[in-house]
């Protein structure tokens, strides 16, 4: 039986989105960054208990504000991915409220939050992670190495069907 979901990749821009996407789908990553523009849409299929699903991966721009992604990008969600860049605190300095804001919002769709760059990050930054972890739940992904990307996707999929 072949089943679809959809799962939403959101977060502020250039924290990896799209890098993360492209190395679960595609098995490839590239230092060149190119500016998503609107939604990025992709697709796998991924076989789970005899089970074709087929993951819908919506690649949002990035936006500094949560409040500013298009509700019409949102609608027939099953699962959210929020990444942060592990590197730029900049991008997880209100991560609660940006959670708090998605979980309020949509309380009933699984809902996972990602440190990607992991491969970068200082050990005194990795302190503030664990911190993070502790509160929140976060997994940790290197695009680049793919580090926990395959991980990532295919316990989303597990968690939705």
């Amino acid at each position: 039986m072949k089943i679809s979901k959809k799962i939403v990749v959101l977060g502020h821009f250039g924290v990896g989105k799209s890098s993360l996407v492209r190395q679960f789908v595609e098995n490839t990553f590239t230092e060149d960054y190119k500016v998503t523009i609107g939604v990025h849409i992709l697709k796998k299929v991924v076989q789970l208990d005899n089970n074709d699903v087929n993951l819908i991966l919506w690649d949002l721009e990035g936006q500094d504000d949560i409040n500013n992604i298009r509700t019409s990008y949102l609608l027939g969600t099953h699962a959210f991915i929020y990444v942060y860049d592990m590197t730029r605190p900049s991008t997880f300095e209100n991560l609660k409220q940006e959670v708090d804001f998605i979980k309020e919002n949509y309380s009933s769709i699984p809902f996972n939050i990602v440190g990607n760059k992991s491969d970068l990050t200082t050990k005194g930054l990795m302190n503030e992670h664990n911190k993070l972890h502790k509160e929140l739940s976060l997994t940790f992904t290197s695009a680049k190495t793919g580090e926990n990307v395959e991980t990532l996707f295919r316990s989303i999929a597990k968690s939705i069907t």
